[in-house]
């Protein structure tokens, strides 16, 4: 029973992906709590962070992206560090200010950080992680503790 909720988080994130990113093509059409528009580059013609756990220099973010030796399969990842009282979603607009989010508050659902969006039609997702488990409430409603490890990673779903 321990096991199916985080599965079964990860099965609501993907469905509300599908919902929500439904009938919007046009990145401007995306509601967005940021006014910066998403980079046309993907994150691999970026210079990965030089300090990967970045996110322990004080209340910093880290960012890592690339090409894998599989085929070219791109990773990304956005990390910081909890901080007592405030949300996994206040940090992380906080931390990326051009972070893409449809919905607010409990019902914010993200769909791009660090200037890259998730594709639908590559069925990606940025899953939110905390202290490498993968979260069982969303962004919005997650409330974060001093020294959590907070990641969000680019995923795919099937």
């Amino acid at each position: 029973m321990r096991r199916s909720l985080p599965l079964a988080s990860a099965l609501l994130l993907s469905a509300a992906l599908l919902a929500g990113c439904g009938g919007a093509e046009d990145p401007a059409q995306t509601p967005s709590s940021a006014s910066a528009p998403a980079a046309s580059e993907p994150a691999a013609s970026e210079p990965a962070a030089s300090d990967a756990g970045g996110a322990s220099d004080a209340g910093g973010a880290s960012d890592a992206g690339g090409a894998s030796d599989d085929g070219g399969a791109e990773t990304a990842e956005f990390a910081y560090e909890g901080e007592q009282g405030r949300t996994a979603l206040e940090l992380l607009l906080e931390k990326d200010p051009s972070a893409q989010v449809q919905g607010e508050g409990e019902n914010a659902f993200v769909t791009g950080i660090d200037g890259r969006v998730a594709d639908e039609g590559a069925k990606e997702f940025w899953a939110l992680y905390v202290d490498g488990e993968l979260a069982p409430v969303g962004a919005g409603s997650l409330i974060t503790e001093d020294g959590q490890q907070i990641v969000w990673k680019l995923e795919t779903f099937s």
